[in-house]
């Protein structure tokens, strides 16, 4: 998907949320564990119920990884199943240099080697250039490089300032910037750290940002919107836990679709108050 093509879903679907799929089995609800691929059958039903309201679909590798065989193999059959109108993000969180950063990126962008092709992987750039381009090298590819997050860890490294007051997530912007352009590249800013998004603006006023952190984390989608909405939207805001895991009876679905309802209206709301629809 484009930049030009996801400005479009989300001017269409009134929408910029994307539905994060980190399946836990654990909390499925238990009637869908005698399924074949309970994995599978849950996002399945969450994808049916949620897909005209979202743009973006973002399954944490993670949880998939985590059983194994299995795991991918309920991975691969939720890729074919995307909409093509939605924007899939593989969030996967690599980071590694030179040849094995080119195999990471084949195994989630080249479909006749590992039978997936996501739009865009998610990217720690702790190793610099080496970790970030090979990811790029891919026609049409998105790299979505971690910058600020919502963990409480994050400031650990990401606030720490340079002689000149400079913070470390500002130079990896900067720096990042310079290997992309914002037709390929997005950033991760979390919604809790919300003051901070004046300061992501003026180091990339025209990127899409990957927002996770509204919802069960405690981030303010408003307070998000004041400050990181630009003049095409530029903003994938993420939920997970309040969509997937609504209700872990039969009704999770239709539960994880109310939800979902709830966002994206708050979200109309604020794209036609910045004039963008």
């Amino acid at each position: 998907m484009t930049r030009e093509q996801l400005i479009e879903q989300i001017k269409i679907k009134r929408s910029f949320l994307c539905v994060g799929l980190d399946t836990d089995i654990t909390k499925i609800p238990e009637h869908l564990l005698g399924e074949e691929d309970p994995i599978f059958a849950f996002n399945k039903a969450i994808i049916e119920a949620t897909e005209d309201l979202c743009v973006a679909y973002k399954p944490n590798i993670a949880f998939y990884e985590s059983y194994g065989v299995k795991g991918w193999h309920s991975l691969q059959k939720t890729w074919h199943i995307l909409p093509e109108n939605c924007f899939s993000i593989a969030d996967a969180k690599r980071g590694d240099i030179g040849n094995t950063s080119k195999m990471y990126a084949q195994a989630f962008f080249d479909q006749a080697i590992s039978g997936m092709s996501f739009d865009s992987i998610t990217i720690a750039p702790y190793m610099g250039k080496d970790s970030v381009v090979p990811f790029l090298e891919f026609d049409g590819k998105w790299a979505i490089v971690l910058a600020l997050t919502s963990n409480e860890g994050s400031k650990d490294f990401q606030n720490f300032k340079d002689s000149s007051g400079k913070q470390l997530f500002e130079e990896v912007i900067d720096k990042v910037n310079t290997w992309g352009s914002p037709e390929n590249l997005m950033y991760v800013v979390g919604a809790t750290r919300g003051e901070a998004f004046v300061d992501i603006r003026k180091h990339a006023p025209d990127h899409f940002l990957l927002v996770p952190g509204v919802g069960a984390q405690g981030g303010s989608l408003e307070e998000v919107c004041k400050h990181g909405l630009n003049k095409d939207c530029g903003l994938l805001v993420n939920s997970t836990r309040g969509i997937i895991y609504a209700s872990s009876g039969k009704d999770f679905a239709e539960r994880a679709r109310e939800e979902a309802i709830k966002l994206q209206q708050a979200m109309e709301h604020e794209l036609i108050k910045a004039g963008i629809i």
